[in-house]
């Protein structure tokens, strides 16, 4: 049976996860390769879509194990239906976002237990989701990040967590560190040039540019 690889790019909102997350998609593409692209919880999936909307939207004012709960519904959903069958063709899946999103905005950041966050993840999804063949955590000065998040076209208000208020970001940023340390996932500062950081994640993922 074929196997295909899964490659994950985190990080707080603003570092340039799914601007990297595309490139690398047309990158294996024009190798010829089968490539599925998550935005979790968003991705080409009507359920996980709707689900999104759900997460996204402001007037439902969710409690926070609902969204984890929502946030695992979307990935399995997605892993299910889209991942799985590109692996198993020998493609390439990659994500911007993973359950480590979780653990650091419920987790560390709406103060949702961070072991029933992981006992609900791994009682939902596989060890091929669990266990990217690699993955890395963006980081970004919170200045910059918030001047990207000024300049993005969007004719729609900030989401849910895009709208909280600096102490609940600033944690989430923390997170992020922690979750390196703990999980062993490398970082990379996402300040430089598209150009200049999507070299840098290629060389950290060996792959030739």
């Amino acid at each position: 049976m074929k196997t295909g690889e899964y490659y994950v790019l985190e990080g707080q909102d603003g570092t340039g996860k799914s601007t990297y997350a595309e490139d690398l998609g047309k990158l294996f593409q024009t190798r010829g390769k089968k490539v599925v692209i998550f935005h979790e919880p968003d991705g080409d999936l009507p359920s996980a879509q709707k689900l999104r909307e759900i997460i996204k939207d402001k007037q439902y004012d969710l409690d926070a194990r609902t969204h984890v709960l929502l946030f695992t519904a979307a990935r399995n959903e997605l892993w299910r239906k889209l991942a799985v069958p590109c692996l198993d063709e020998g493609g390439i899946v990659i994500s911007a976002r993973n359950w480590w999103s979780t653990l650091a905005y419920q987790g560390y950041g709406q103060g949702v237990n961070q072991d029933l966050i992981a006992h609900i993840t791994k009682g939902c999804l596989p060890d091929s989701y669990l266990y990217p063949t690699k993955s890395v955590i963006l980081t970004l000065d919170d200045d910059e990040r918030i001047k990207r998040l000024g300049h993005r076209d969007n004719n729609s208000s900030k989401d849910t967590f895009e709208s909280k208020d600096s102490e609940f970001q600033k944690k989430v940023t923390n997170a992020y560190w922690q979750i390196a340390s703990d999980y062993g996932i490398p970082t990379i500062d996402a300040a430089g040039s598209i150009e200049e950081v999507f070299q840098k994640i290629l060389t950290l993922f060996s792959i030739p540019s």
